[in-house]
């Protein structure tokens, strides 16, 4: 139903109000922002990598951490935790333990056994810390 003045003029029936396009623009960069920010804190798949060239095709390679040897086709975790692989004419060896930035008052603890860390209070050994991590 329309409303009618005593002018004779129509009256509109009140519209809801609808946020300038800006607002959504403005929306839309910050949800692209914080994407990106999130996507830069994912740590990269291949980890930090080294190659080992030896140029010409080998049956063996020898492990420069551990020094002991490994048939091609193998993969294995050495003593620092870096998983290797041997390959017919080169051996690649790739990080997995991250380096840790511990906040103040708190110290990380690598375990090599199992490949995995902890960063703790300095002061009281069973509360844990917050911490930052990256691949070297």
């Amino acid at each position: 139903m329309v409303a009618v003045e005593q002018t004779g003029q129509e009256i509109k029936p009140a519209s809801r109000k609808r946020r300038p396009t800006g607002h959504r623009t403005s929306v839309l960069k910050r949800s692209v922002s914080v994407g990106l920010v999130l996507f830069a804190l994912i740590p990269p798949n291949s980890a930090r990598c080294w190659l080992q060239d030896f140029g010409k095709e080998v049956t063996d390679c020898q492990d420069i951490v551990d020094k002991t040897w490994h048939t091609m086709g193998s993969f294995w975790i050495n003593s620092r935790c870096d998983k290797c692989t041997c390959k017919t004419d080169l051996m690649e060896c790739c990080q997995r333990m991250p380096r840790v930035h511990a906040s103040e008052g708190c110290i990380v603890e690598y375990d090599y056994d199992t490949c995995t860390f902890q960063v703790i209070q300095m002061s009281g050994r069973a509360i844990p810390c917050s911490y930052g991590a990256s691949l070297k």
